[in-house]
């Protein structure tokens, strides 16, 4: 999580969306930075306005902007997957070596996935029922909408490094695992339209 104080300019970390990057960019520029423990890096939409997001703009005498980025739901799965091949996994429940792609999405779907398959759901990170939501979401797949955005925000060029880049695998998916992803996660791949619709 990045937070902007003089901009009133937040910015979560959704998982897997290519945050490390950018927070590597702009570290030095932002006043609050937050990137470990995992839980408070990537605090959701829910938690921020529950927390954070009362806390600095009482401080800060007024609104901050919310902004996050969403990738497309089978391609995050797919980086998730990928991730958890490395060599240098911590735990090893929640390694993915040995397990095609297939069978880890379909661990996703069940209802207790193991732990390798439990990385939660886009939508649920970045919506709050009822209650304030973000001011802007952008597409993993046009990261430069979101430069340009925070380029003008922030009055600077932005490069991005190739940070956290996950080993290659085979995302090979049958037809019918594809079916019950887009059944299970059908919240994410909503939101994930929405946001085409608006961006081409």
């Amino acid at each position: 999580m990045l937070v902007f104080w003089h901009q009133r300019l937040t910015m979560l970390a959704t998982p897997k969306t290519g945050t490390t990057a950018i927070e590597s960019a702009l570290e030095s520029m932002a006043h609050v930075v937050i990137q470990r423990p995992p839980q408070l890096k990537h605090a959701s939409v829910r938690k921020y306005h529950r927390f954070m997001g009362p806390w600095l703009e009482s401080a800060a005498g007024g609104p901050f902007t919310l902004i996050a980025t969403m990738r497309e739901p089978l391609d995050w799965l797919g980086s998730w997957y990928r991730y958890r091949q490395r060599d240098d996994m911590n735990d090893d429940r929640k390694s993915t070596e040995g397990i095609t792609f297939d069978a880890f999405v379909r661990a996703y779907c069940s209802d207790a996935p193991p732990a390798y398959a439990a990385v939660g759901a886009q939508a649920n990170f970045l919506q709050a029922k009822g209650e304030r939501g973000l001011d802007h979401l952008f597409r993993y797949e046009r990261i430069e909408d979101l430069i340009t955005f925070l380029e003008d925000r922030l009055n600077c060029e932005i490069i991005l490094p190739r940070l956290n880049v996950s080993p290659k695998a085979d995302l090979a998916l049958d037809p019918a695992t594809e079916r019950m992803l887009r059944k299970f996660a059908a919240k994410d791949f909503a939101l994930y339209d929405t946001l085409c619709e608006k961006t081409g």
